[in-house]
């Protein structure tokens, strides 16, 4: 009965995504001066707009990492040359309507979120805050102090801060080694002149594109658009770089902390966006993670929550983490796990089922405006092609099994790992060492 019923979900939610797109117009882009603007009517009353500023961690210094995140908070949070804050936020309430900013690695998002009847009005309000936005002295050390306050609990988390260690490790003097939030004392030190002076070095028509997912008539968006983009400089021609990882040996730093457990991430190389290797090991991590998870938590008992990943970013890398109080037999059982892979393979079942399972939740996550819009966005920004948000069923279908291996083999090596935790605990060199580290006797053999 449980299979059936798994089947039955399966077969639901997959052609949700079909039925949902059915109903959606054509999409289409515009080039309105200079920058891309990627449209997909929506087919309902929701409309989801999304201005893109594209660098992320290329667009500032280390000294002056946070310094986007504050800029594109400030836009909202600060007022404007028409409104101040309080009534700005009184007018987005009328509308119903939702407005924020936020970086990533990669590229800034600006959006808005309203019904089709209040797009008038939202829409200039939207405008408004990315082209005369005031970043009001008062406010801005609000927002400044509330960011200071979000960095220092997360400093305080050691899921976050083992992340932070293990990028630092590995991109140590790159930018992907930039907090996007910044530092505390970074940050503390950020003044509302300076962060408004930065944004308008970023806020250029060769930085943007803009993403619309909306039943809003072509001509009278078109005008829109190109009377918003009138108002912005062009700037000077911009282009996201793409850089790879590839640690030439297998090395570990750790930090002593008084921990219940260890927090261990490793961080190894992985395939660029928009290369055929790209799709491939998006899969090849999945299956490695049901494996990983199996061997580290089921079998052996190391670990609650032990997990693999995928960062498909501009400088794509995967990662191994895993919380644990006996790190030496982590590692071991991990190694043997990735050396038993590349000597044997995966299986053919577990493609096809990793292929159904990764579709399916896919379409599904696309399925509101707002998220089909983001997915429009990173599509553009880090594979170059929009248009892959809608080809993923095609794409993932034409994956074989050998891809899989290949790929595989190819980009998971030599591993930069992090620890925090006890130092006794840990033998390093069973984590740098090129050969397998010795199997102690009361592990399991895979």
């Amino acid at each position: 009965m449980k299979h059936i019923l798994k089947h039955i979900i399966l077969l639901t939610v997959s052609v949700a995504p079909v039925y949902l797109f059915a109903q959606m117009g054509e999409p289409y882009e515009m080039n309105i001066n200079g920058v891309n603007v990627i449209v997909q009517p929506s087919g309902n009353e929701i409309v989801e707009v999304r201005t893109i500023i594209k660098g992320g961690v290329q667009n500032y210094p280390a000294s002056k990492a946070g310094i986007e995140s504050l800029s594109l908070t400030a836009l909202t949070e600060c007022g404007t040359l028409k409104d101040d804050k309080n009534a700005f936020k009184n007018k987005l309430d009328k509308a119903s309507a939702q407005m924020n900013g936020y970086t990533e690695m990669d590229y800034a998002t600006f959006r808005m979120n309203c019904i089709k009847s209040d797009f008038e009005t939202v829409w200039q309000l939207y405008t408004d805050a990315m082209t005369i936005p005031k970043f009001d002295t008062k406010e801005f050390e609000r927002i400044k102090q509330d960011a200071v306050t979000v960095l220092r609990a997360n400093e305080s988390n050691p899921d976050y801060a083992i992340r932070r260690m293990a990028q630092q490790l590995a991109f140590a003097g790159k930018d992907y080694a930039k907090n996007p939030q910044g530092t505390i004392e970074i940050v503390s030190k950020l003044t509302s002149e300076e962060t408004k002076k930065y944004y308008q070095t970023i806020f250029n028509r060769n930085h943007l594109l803009i993403v619309i997912v909306g039943e809003i008539d072509k001509n009278d968006l078109q005008q829109k658009v190109q009377s918003f983009l009138a108002k912005i400089p062009a700037g000077k021609p911009f282009t996201p770089k793409k850089e790879s990882y590839a640690p030439s040996a297998n090395s570990m730093k750790y930090e002593e902390k008084e921990f219940a457990t260890n927090y261990i991430q490793g961080i190894t190389s992985a395939p660029q966006p928009g290369t055929p290797d790209y799709d491939a090991f998006i899969l090849a991590m999945r299956i490695f993670y049901n494996r990983h998870f199996v061997e580290i938590r089921s079998k052996n008992g190391l670990s609650y929550a032990p997990a693999t990943w995928f960062s498909g970013g501009l400088t794509p890398y995967a990662s191994i983490y895993v919380t644990t109080t006996d790190p030496n037999k982590y590692i071991v059982i991990a190694r043997q796990l990735i050396d038993k892979v590349k000597k044997e393979g995966f299986k053919e079942e577990e493609l096809n089922n990793i292929k159904t399972v990764y579709v399916t939740q896919t379409y599904y996550q696309q399925e509101t405006n707002s998220a089909l819009a983001g997915a429009l966005a990173s599509n553009e920004v880090i594979n170059g092609n929009w248009r892959r948000a809608y080809t993923i069923k095609d794409d993932m279908k034409k994956v074989t099994l050998s891809d899989l291996n290949r790929v595989f083999n190819k980009y998971i090596g030599n591993i930069t790992w992090a620890y925090r935790g006890d130092p006794k605990k840990v033998e390093t060199k069973m984590y740098t060492q090129k050969e397998l580290p010795q199997m102690p006797q009361e592990i399991k053999p895979l």
